[in-house]
């Protein structure tokens, strides 16, 4: 899915927006916040003016029309497409869904302590987990395999629709610890990238 011509916009946009709509989402000061999809970090500033929303990402100006349809469950549309995205937290690991594809997310904002919790983001092994109950259908790595932060490592199939589980990060897959055919739960570990 290409979105503001970077793949990378809608995603970037959600988990902020989201925050500060279930916070009250009247007129606020404007927020900067670091944000990392799949490995990749980018800089967003939003400001609310008559219940539109100003962005910038990475400096570039993106107008966007959001709507809270249901807790974690937000309605965006930028230029004349509609996105529904799904925010969903496992853990400590918060996953972003846009139709059918799954991203790794993380925001900081760099004014808060909680923010600074995950400092050394690529250091230490990062567990890739099963964001719905499913089966899985594809291996696409084994153990020892490098791989890139957002490469798909294995896809689960879940109501007839098939989702790539991404890594997190850059490195080596050191686990895989299920099978193709497996059946999954929401949580459980598929794979433990270091």
């Amino acid at each position: 899915m290409r979105v503001c011509n970077d793949g990378f916009c809608i995603r970037a946009l959600v988990f902020p927006i989201q925050r500060r709509r279930a916070a009250g989402g009247g007129q606020l000061a404007s927020m900067t916040y670091d944000i990392a999809i799949d490995g990749q970090h980018y800089r967003l500033e939003l400001d609310q003016v008559d219940g539109t929303w100003s962005c910038r990402l990475e400096g570039r100006e993106i107008a966007v029309d959001a709507v809270l349809a249901r807790p974690d469950v937000l309605s965006l549309r930028i230029g004349n497409t509609a996105y529904e995205v799904k925010r969903e937290r496992v853990g400590a690991d918060l996953h972003l869904w846009v139709g059918s594809d799954g991203f790794a997310a993380e925001v900081r904002d760099p004014r808060s302590l909680r923010g600074r919790a995950r400092a050394a983001d690529d250091s230490g092994p990062r567990k890739l987990i099963a964001p719905m109950p499913g089966k899985v259908v594809r291996l696409l790595l084994g153990p020892g395999a490098e791989v890139e932060a957002g490469a798909g490592v294995l896809v689960v199939e879940a109501m007839k629709m098939q989702n790539e589980v991404k890594s997190p990060k850059k490195g080596i897959v050191r686990k895989i610890l299920v099978s193709e055919g497996a059946a999954v739960n929401p949580g459980d570990v598929l794979a433990i990238v270091e």
